[in-house]
């Protein structure tokens, strides 16, 4: 690292000065020059690119773990420890943890569903068990919040919807797009919290205009309704609760969400599906994507 510093500056400073300063030798600088790079500094070098592009393909957001996997799927054997210290050489992080903000509320006027899915979340095809949940996304002039409906056979993102107020509305939306994309057939079981957007009359009135059968997660216990949590957490990918903070553009009315909306749309569609890890012993090291295919 010495002498390519030294190499770089040559034309501005002189050798021997910065090799003073450097603390190395005059010889060992020219003999550097001419010698041959090694195949361990060949390897670091392709590989660091590799690291940025993995890294910027996943906006900022993943560390040496994920990036070690997505190199692996790829055919590159490398360990977690030589990424870490590739990624620090460059000055490249994950995404922090942000910290933890309550989205669930319980209406007690409105009726609860049994839990159906008694925390098996495994199906046997794609559109069995669908779970929701509502999570939330910092932005530069506060928050937004996002709804989303996961398969639970391909743990796959299937329908999403976003807004700056958190309603009832926003979870309707994201099952009619998870309904318009997936276009279900036969029985189908959708689990979420107790939260008053799923306890809702309208909610449950859409469930039961697509026959879809309604389950929710015992009172308190944050176990049942697990799988889209952990989606989140700092095992899973960290897509929302932990994107980076987004500008929200000021508008007359408030919520200026489009800009955002169709950022986290294109975030969406382009990475967190057809490339996003699942680092699971269900799914292994395979994107949601890649378990439908045939």
């Amino acid at each position: 690292m010495r002498y390519r510093c030294i190499n770089r500056r040559r034309k501005q400073y002189r050798v021997r000065m910065m090799c003073r300063v450097l603390r190395v030798s005059k010889s060992g600088y020219y003999a550097w020059r001419v010698r041959p790079e090694s195949e361990r500094s060949k390897t670091d070098r392709q590989l660091t690119r590799l690291i940025r592009r993995i890294h910027i393909e996943s906006d900022g957001v993943y560390g040496a773990s994920k990036i070690t996997a997505e190199l692996k799927e790829e055919g590159h054997q490398c360990g977690r420890h030589k990424v870490a210290r590739l990624m620090r050489i460059v000055g490249l992080t994950g995404c922090p943890k942000r910290r933890f903000r309550v989205t669930t509320q319980r209406d007690p006027s409105h009726p609860v569903a049994d839990n159906l899915l008694e925390q098996d979340f495994t199906a046997e095809g794609p559109n069995e068990r669908w779970a929701s949940d509502i999570t939330y996304i910092a932005t530069h002039q506060g928050w937004l919040y996002l709804a989303v409906v996961l398969d639970l056979y391909s743990r796959r993102i299937v329908g999403w919807s976003m807004g700056r107020w958190i309603s009832r509305q926003l979870a309707i939306d994201a099952l009619n797009m998870a309904i318009g994309q997936r276009c279900p057939e036969g029985e189908l079981l959708h689990h979420s919290d107790r939260g008053s957007q799923y306890t809702s009359d309208d909610f449950r009135d859409e469930l039961d205009k697509h026959n879809i059968q309604c389950s929710m997660s015992a009172r308190g216990n944050c176990y049942d309704n697990a799988v889209v949590e952990l989606s989140r957490s700092g095992r899973r990918p960290r897509r929302w609760s932990y994107v980076r903070p987004l500008p929200r553009p000021n508008s007359s009315t408030g919520p200026g969400t489009s800009a955002i909306s169709l950022a986290l749309s294109a975030r969406q569609s382009r990475w967190a599906q057809r490339r996003r890890m699942k680092l699971s012993s269900r799914l292994t090291t395979r994107s949601p994507a890649r378990v439908t295919q045939p």
